[in-house]
């Protein structure tokens, strides 16, 4: 199974999309609230996947969590961002893969989306 970070500003969001990870059979081995706390995150941990909040607060010079997945791709050309957004807003979906996300998932997240979109990737 994966070892993935979980990125949202919302501790509430963290909490429930690590709880459906680790009913997938996941370790949850890092948590972060923002894009510059995802970056050294992921530095530190090199998870197998990232999820990640595309609106979260501006952190140092992170803006969203799409500028997040473009630092993670310049140190890691090679990773695996999932997006998760209540915003199905195509146009920051859009921007959010042409900075390096792999796949998008529209909160509500549940267990099947989460498993569907790790699946393409596993």
């Amino acid at each position: 199974m994966a070892n993935i970070l979980v990125v949202d500003d919302a501790k509430i969001m963290r909490f429930h999309i690590s709880k459906l990870l680790k009913e997938l059979g996941h370790t949850v081995m890092a948590e972060a609230q923002n894009g510059s706390e995802a970056i050294s995150e992921y530095k530190k941990n090199k998870p197998d996947f990232v999820t990640m909040d595309i609106t979260m607060p501006e952190s140092d010079d992170i803006k969203s969590g799409i500028d997040a997945v473009g630092k993670i791709m310049e140190f890691d050309p090679t990773a695996t961002v999932i997006m998760v957004s209540a915003q199905g807003d195509k146009e920051k979906v859009l921007q959010a893969i042409e900075n390096g996300a792999a796949h998008f998932v529209q909160k509500p997240v549940t267990l099947d989306k989460l498993k569907e979109a790790i699946d393409q990737f596993s």
